[in-house]
């Protein structure tokens, strides 16, 4: 399997959201900022408490965050939003409020398909063995990297990453605290504290709130980066790879085989599926429009509801 944490390329990070997790007014307010182009310091500045209604170090987590979400990009010199962003949260856009999972499910496959930004959530979705875990074993396991690949990063600074990473993802039972009602990606319900004090386990599983649309954006988006020309993906490849939309939404193989049948009619025919002697394959005869693909995923939703 394809590894990029092994790669010498690979740029990582432990470190940016100043401790704060991603919160659910955060995209909004970080795209209406940058919608016109904006500094590069727009979320660093001391305007920027006034801007966005926090503090200064949560303004700079909330470009981290975006960025590392997709929605947010540098290009000549200044902050703009992504043509996703652009797609999805503009006044007239596919959800500006954040109020669809669709729109969870994309930020979630950002942050958690490459390391770039955010290495821990790359790592815990990719590349621990095994649903269980503990934070401490987690943070061993990312410090033997750090050491074995020569990346720059402290025990201390290994041990918050993993700290945001948990608050980021687990739902706390019983929590009353602001800071556990709002993080937007514990909504998805990926990672639960497990029944053995200290240990949390991640939900693997069908997703029926993940739309195939987004299925089907991820997969385009893995293809990309691991297929190169490649006409055909495996089940298995779509499944187990790292990076793969089977690791990242924590899907079943059966849950895959299901998502990958569904393509001929999601893609109009842009992909296909076969099983033909036990091999079964998802074969790609052009590129499909993702913004259309996401369309028809918040599109049903809206007909749904």
């Amino acid at each position: 399997m394809r590894n990029v944490l092994q790669d010498q390329a690979t740029k990582v990070q432990f470190a940016g959201h100043e401790t704060f997790p991603l919160r659910l007014l955060w995209p909004k307010k970080a795209f209406e900022a940058v919608r016109g182009g904006a500094s590069l310091r727009t979320f660093q500045e001391h305007e920027a408490i006034a801007r966005f209604g926090v503090g200064r170090n949560m303004a700079v987590s909330m470009r981290h965050w975006n960025m590392a979400s997709g929605l947010i990009e540098e290009r000549g010199g200044q902050l703009w939003p992504t043509a996703l962003a652009s797609a999805i949260l503009d006044d007239d856009g596919l959800d500006p409020f954040v109020e669809h999972p669709a729109t969870i499910w994309l930020t979630h496959w950002h942050i958690a398909s490459t390391p770039e930004m955010t290495t821990t959530a790359y790592f815990a979705f990719n590349a621990l063995p095994g649903v269980d875990f503990d934070s401490e074993g987690l943070g061993s396991e990312l410090l033997r990297l750090v050491e074995e690949r020569g990346w720059r990063a402290t025990r201390v600074t290994i041990k918050r990453d993993v700290e945001v990473f948990l608050r980021s993802y687990v739902r706390r039972t019983g929590a009353l605290t602001e800071d556990a009602a709002e993080p937007l990606l514990a909504e998805l319900g990926l990672v639960r504290e497990a029944r053995i004090g200290g240990w949390f386990e991640f939900v693997r599983g069908p997703k029926p709130t993940l739309p195939d649309g987004v299925f089907a954006f991820a997969l385009d988006r893995f293809w990309q980066r691991t297929g190169g020309d490649s006409t055909t993906l495996t089940a298995e490849q779509v499944t187990y790879e790292p990076g793969s939309p089977g690791r990242v939404f924590k899907l079943d193989e059966d849950s895959v085989v299901t998502r990958l049948m569904a393509l001929d009619a999601i893609t109009d025919g842009s992909w296909t599926w076969t099983d033909t002697a036990g091999l079964r394959q998802v074969h790609r005869r052009h590129e499909p429009d993702w913004l259309d693909l996401l369309t028809r995923s918040y599109g049903r939703m809206a007909e749904a509801a």
